[in-house]
Formats: structure tokens, C-alpha cells, sequence
């Protein structure tokens, strides 16, 4: 894909007009995947794309150019156009331009797609069989698994040369119910940073089946959920989303930067409870958001943001890094060799604390017990948040009782972290897909189980 001699060259005719720093990303990468609707297989498909993508940055401003043109008269000719975008656009300004539209297909001699779609289709037919006995109310069956790799080499005139590769897989299952209460839905997720035979192996396909079968069917007997303040307890996993979601986007350093995070200027101050330890961690074993390399080349890392309520520090690309003086955190993240790296988190959970989990809910007289939170949208520079429910119960006198419809969880960021009043010994993780300035890309959440003294509830019900 690129050798340090072709790369050397490359960078050092981008850096010919004065330029302050140059960038060589080259990407190969596919996905493929197949899904299984009503016992018949659906939505197969296979997707490549090779090219690379070329920074120069020049004074404040920076060129990007992506191509699909991989020889090296195809790279300088990307570097020149990149450098003399740097160099010929007003100052503070980034450009991004298309030179290719040739498409390359990725090598797939390296992956045997026939055989992920045989034993994908053996596992999702498994699930869709054992989804169907758990109640005779389930109507629908919608599973879906696929796969994907990715290798990168990234040279830079730091010195700075990379070369990784990366498998991820994956695997979904959404079990409709029907009953006086009309259709409900349970949908379980689970994906890793390995490839499909490691994956098949760590598995169990038949308890991911019966867990969203299961919800979908408790939910049929739910009640209305409450409005207005009240605890709520939030069981371990799911609700690291909230933290994802209310804090974890305005600690990343572009938002610092311009301004539009609640928590600018703030570094050392108490932003949380006491109870609360925040990290982002691209580290972590076979993680959704894990990785050994950033995508600027910079190696992913243990961050703490917020140590016993203080915030600590923001997550850094280099870009922003440079900025201030720091050194990058390996937050640089893209989607991409299209697209620009910029600051987005990898694993971010909160550290267990030391109250058992049953006691948690015990000490709640009356609140909600939500078992499972789904996505939700922030305010960066107020911190106001909205989060849905998808599994949530009533707690009454200490005990987890009746289901509850989905409904939403309505707050502020910074209040919320501050009424973080009991924090579990235990823990877990989901993975996610976190989209920023229109890039997607993988990320894991977590949490232990805690309890947030009062939060609103945006239900129908009296409280």
C-alpha cells in the first residue's frame, strides 16, 4: 500500500511551499454483511474501498485531498493539490477535495466471504428459531450479523509511520411481540474488536436470542411510565450512553476549543460527584472502540477526564493538542481516508464504585429501574440532554416491580453527574456507533450500576 521510501517523497514535496506539517493516510478496507427478516435472508452484501488521504497544513489553514490513484505519481500529484489548497486558501480555513472517483476493490484474498455468510446464516437461523419459543406472542424476527476489516498505513513529517490492521464483528437481534398493548420491541446488540472466528467462538448466540425475545415480551404488560423528578437506578451497561451522550462530547477538545462545551475552563473544578470517575479508554481488550493506533498514529490510551468528581483533562487530537500546548491523548479519529481525523471518543465508561447493586435498589424507595437505555442527543454548550428507554420498571418500597413503557430521561449533564448518589461494584459494556460532523465511527460505553438521586421522566403517569 505505501513504502517509507515512496512516502518520504511524498511528504517532502508536500512540505515544498513552507508548509508546517504534512500527512500521508492510505486506507484498504471492506465490510460485508447479511441479515435474516421473517426466516429469510435479507440485506446481503459486500463493500471495499482503497484509497488514501493527504493533509498539508500551512500556517492556520490545512488542504485535504482523498484519492484512489495509489501509484506515486498519483500521491504527489494529491500532495501538490493538498499543499497548494494549504497555501492558496484564506487563513483559519479547511479545504477537502475529491481528485478520483476510480473505484478499488480490496483484496479479498484475505477473507473468506463465502464462509462468514455460510456460518452467518447458521447462527442467525439458529437465533430466529430460538427467539420464536420463548412466547407465543412473538411475531417477527429481524437478526443481522457482518463483519469488518480494516488496515491503514499513515506516515506523517513528524516522523511518524503506522501500519495497522484491524477486524471487527458484529451481531443484532430486534424480537417483535404482539399483545393487547399492540407491537413490542426488545433488541440486543454485541460486537467486538476481533475477527469471525474469534467472534463465533466468544458467542452464545442462544442467549442473545432469548434476552431480546424476553424483553419484547415483558413489555407487553407494561404501564405507563411517571412524569416528572424522580430517582432513577440504572442497571450496569446500558447507561453508559448517558455519559457518552451528557459529558462525554463536550470533553472532547474541539468543543474546548471553540467554546461550546459547558465544561470549558473548568479543569480542576468539581463538575460531578465524588462517586464519579470517568475514562475514555482505547485500550481495552476486544472492546467496540479499542484500537493500538489512533488514527493520526498516535497510540490509543488509559485517559482519565473527571477523577472523583474533578475534571481532569479533555480528550485530544492533535490538532487540538497542538493548540494548547498538550500532548494528543489518541483521540484522532476518522471515518475514513475521505475524511479528516478529529477529537471522538473510544471506550468511555464510568469506574465501579463500592455499594452492591441489589443494595443500590433496596435503598430506592420509589424511582424507576431502567435495564436498558437507547440512544439520545446532547447540547454541548448547555449540557441538556434527552435519552430513551427501551427496558425500564417501577421501584416500589425497595423492589423492582411492574415494566414500564419506553419513555424518555430529560436532564443536564453536569446536575446529573452531581446526583450520582450510589455507584456499583459491578460492571459492563455495549458497543455503539457514535456520529460526529458527519462521520460514524465504533465506540464502546459502560457503566456499573448507580443511581441518580432525581432526574425527569417524560412519561404520562402521575408520579
Amino acid at each position: 500500500m505505501l513504502n517509507k521510501e515512496t512516502a518520504d517523497k511524498v511528504l517532502t514535496h508536500a512540505l515544498g511551499v513552507g508548509a508546517n506539517f504534512a500527512e500521508i493516510f492510505v486506507e484498504d478496507s471492506f465490510s460485508s454483511s447479511i441479515g435474516l427478516e421473517d426466516q429469510r435472508i435479507e440485506g446481503v452484501g459486500d463493500y471495499a474501498s482503497k484509497g488514501a488521504g493527504i493533509r498539508v497544513v500551512y500556517g492556520e489553514t490545512t488542504g485535504f485531498v482523498h484519492t484512489t490513484d495509489l501509484s506515486e505519481k498519483g500521491l504527489m500529484e494529491a500532495a501538490s493539490t493538498a499543499r497548494s489548497v494549504a497555501k492558496g486558501s484564506p487563513k483559519s480555513q479547511t479545504r477537502v477535495v475529491g481528485l478520483s472517483k476510480r473505484y478499488t476493490s480490496f483484496n479479498s484474498e484475505t477473507v473468506d466471504l463465502g464462509y462468514f455468510k455460510q456460518r452467518a446464516k447458521e447462527k442467525l437461523t439458529l437465533m430466529d428459531d430460538i427467539a420464536r419459543t420463548v412466547d407465543s406472542s412473538i411475531v417477527q424476527v429481524t437478526s443481522s450479523m457482518n463483519i469488518h476489516g480494516r488496515r491503514f498505513i499513515l506516515a506523517n513529517s513528524d516522523g511518524r509511520f503506522v501500519d495497522q490492521s484491524t477486524s471487527r464483528s458484529r451481531v443484532a437481534i430486534k424480537s417483535v411481540a404482539r399483545g393487547d398493548t399492540g407491537l413490542q420491541t426488545g433488541y440486543e446488540p454485541v460486537a467486538y474488536t476481533v475477527d469471525f472466528e474469534e467472534f463465533l467462538d466468544m458467542m452464545d448466540f442462544e442467549e442473545l436470542a432469548k434476552t431480546a425475545s424476553q424483553r419484547a415480551v415483558v413489555k407487553l404488560a407494561a404501564k405507563p411510565a411517571p412524569s416528572g423528578t424522580l430517582p432513577v437506578v440504572i442497571r450496569k451497561g446500558s447507561g453508559g450512553v448517558l455519559f457518552h451522550e451528557a459529558c462525554g462530547h463536550g470533553l472532547e477538545a474541539d468543543h474546548i476549543k471553540k467554546n461550546t462545551s459547558v465544561y470549558t475552563g473548568r479543569l480542576g473544578q468539581t463538575v460531578a460527584s465524588p462517586l464519579v470517575t470517568l475514562v475514555d479508554d482505547g485500550t481495552v481488550s476486544k472492546q467496540w472502540g479499542s484500537y493500538a493506533f489512533d488514527d493520526e498514529g498516535a497510540e490509543g490510551r488509559y485517559n482519565v477526564l473527571i477523577r472523583n468528581g474533578v475534571l481532569e483533562d479533555y480528550m485530544w487530537d492533535a490538532s487540538s493538542a497542538k493548540s494548547y500546548r498538550k500532548e494528543t491523548s489518541g483521540n484522532g479519529r476518522r471515518q475514513s481516508y475521505r475524511h479528516l481525523p478529529m477529537v471522538r471518543m473510544t471506550n468511555t465508561y464510568l469506574l465501579p464504585g463500592e455499594s452492591d447493586p441489589d443494595d443500590i435498589v433496596a435503598h430506592t424507595e420509589q424511582g424507576v429501574y431502567v435495564s436498558r437505555l437507547t440512544g439520545g442527543q446532547v447540547n454541548t454548550a448547555t449540557g441538556d440532554f434527552v435519552f430513551g428507554t427501551q427496558e425500564a420498571y417501577l421501584i416500589e418500597n425497595g423492589e423492582i416491580t411492574s415494566p414500564l413503557r419506553d419513555t424518555q430521561l430529560i436532564g443536564n449533564g453536569p446536575e446529573v453527574l452531581a446526583n450520582i448518589d450510589m455507584v456499583g461494584r459491578d460492571f459492563d459494556m455495549i458497543p455503539g456507533s457514535c456520529g460526529k460532523n458527519g462521520q460514524s465511527v465504533p465506540v464502546g460505553t459502560g457503566q456499573p450500576t448507580l443511581r441518580i438521586s432525581g432526574i425527569t421522566l417524560g412519561g404520562t403517569a402521575d408520579v
